[in-house]
């Protein structure tokens, strides 16, 4: 199947936007030139002026299949990723049953098969059941198909048992995420350890909750040579711990999240628990040391930390209800709005931090567009103003701070390995 893609203009890598056109064959491109000669036999989609770019890529959503299908399901989180122009998604194995066995993994990917409008990549527990107390097999799961090794939502709480993780990854080649929290430290916080939770009178999470375990980790990671890779960054102690280790040539990435470069505590108005998220909205001194960190390379890329949930489980106030947002319908649009129409970004950095960055840091073969690679595609209007509305989200979850915000730019149409799954609103 041939395809040609007209009426579009990309971005180089000195932030220069030029036109072309872009030719697929049977899923990949093969050629991107101002005009691409055809032969009349070939499917046209015209972009209508719009950007093309490659598919984003997001390698921390939680789709919560099996087993919390009322908050979301394979179907409707990879509905919402292509919506939000993403083509590649990596889901967290905090499910029921947990992937922590081939026959639960395996099943898992046929359900992806099945019902996914993406390419879903997912995870595999390092802890059987996500407890903290017995090692999964590696092995077996990354035959089984296993993208990395988590207990994203729990942080391994002793040293000897992430330096036994890391060690069988590294002889595997494989990467240890983690989501760094010291349990010893969280008092049941419910936000940020400040002067908001004070004035709220709401049990705090300190910022050194984080920070102790990613600094307990590097050290391990520089023991065993495994490939660790931290989950949405919060804190400036943990940006601190980060850099010190990449200068020290420590195999660690980090991740940061668009609500952590967007919001601070001071954005907490009310006790809202759609502000409710793990880690919590930090200072704005921890907000700027993000921005730092991912500008100066610190921080490797964004990823949305997608975390659906039931309006029901969020009506509970902020003591009782769960953290987390949804996010992969919106980040595009709010990165776009407040960071590259404001001069912080040049749109070419923020594409990278949603595409070739995180492909490069866990080696995945997308994220570029390019002769050669796969057709994995977003056209975005990057310039249109529209505002979010939760109840058009093709999440089941609603759960956002960021409805009724003015925003400027969305995706419009996604294809994955040269196939149009979304286009305008309508899923193909």
């Amino acid at each position: 199947m041939t395809t040609i893609i007209i009426n579009v203009k990309q971005v180089l890598s000195n932030n220069e936007i030029v036109p072309c056109e872009v030719k697929i064959v049977d899923g990949y491109i093969t050629e991107i030139s101002e005009t691409v000669e055809a032969t009349g036999q070939e499917e046209v989609l015209d972009g209508k002026g719009n950007i093309i770019a490659p598919g984003f890529v997001d390698v921390h959503v939680h789709l919560r299949e099996p087993g919390g299908e009322a908050k979301e399901t394979i179907q409707t989180g990879s509905a919402a990723a292509a919506k939000g122009g993403y083509t590649t998604i990596a889901a967290m194995p905090n499910t029921n049953p947990v992937p922590d066995n081939a026959e639960t993994l395996e099943m898992i990917n046929e359900k992806i098969n099945q019902t996914g409008h993406v390419r879903v990549l997912p995870y595999a527990a390092i802890t059987k059941g996500l407890k903290g107390e017995t090692l999964s097999d590696m092995a077996e799961l990354k035959a089984a198909g296993a993208f990395a090794f988590t207990d994203d939502g729990v942080g391994i709480q002793t040293a000897d048992q992430m330096l036994q993780a890391m060690t069988q990854a590294a002889t595997l080649n494989m990467s240890i995420v983690a989501h760094c929290e010291d349990n010893s430290l969280i008092h049941q916080g419910v936000m940020h350890d400040g002067e908001v939770s004070q004035k709220m009178n709401l049990n705090g999470i300190p910022s050194v909750c984080e920070s102790v375990q990613i600094a307990r980790d590097v050290l391990l990671a520089e023991a065993t040579g495994c490939h660790y890779h931290v989950c949405h960054v919060s804190t400036k102690e943990s940006v601190r711990v980060i850099r010190d280790a990449k200068r020290a040539g420590i195999h660690v990435t980090a991740e940061v999240t668009p609500h952590h470069l967007l919001l601070n505590e001071t954005d907490i108005t009310e006790a809202d628990p759609n502000v409710k998220m793990n880690p919590p909205l930090r200072s704005k001194a921890d907000q700027q040391a993000l921005l730092v960190g991912l500008l100066d390379g610190t921080i490797d890329f964004i990823a949305t930390d997608h975390a659906p949930h039931t309006e029901a489980e969020k009506a509970k106030g902020m003591n009782q209800a769960p953290f987390g947002i949804v996010g992969l319908e919106t980040a595009f649009a709010l990165l776009h709005t407040h960071f590259v129409k404001t001069g912080v970004f040049t749109l070419k950095q923020l594409l990278d931090w949603l595409t070739i960055k995180p492909a490069t840091v866990f080696g995945l073969s997308v994220g570029e567009l390019a002769v050669g690679a796969k057709a994995d595609i977003t056209l975005l209007n990057v310039s249109d103003k529209w505002q979010i509305d939760k109840r058009a989200f093709s999440s089941k979850g609603t759960n956002t701070p960021f409805d009724q915000w003015q925003v400027v730019g969305k995706p419009l149409a996604t294809l994955v390995s040269g196939k149009l799954v979304f286009k305008e609103g309508t899923y193909v």
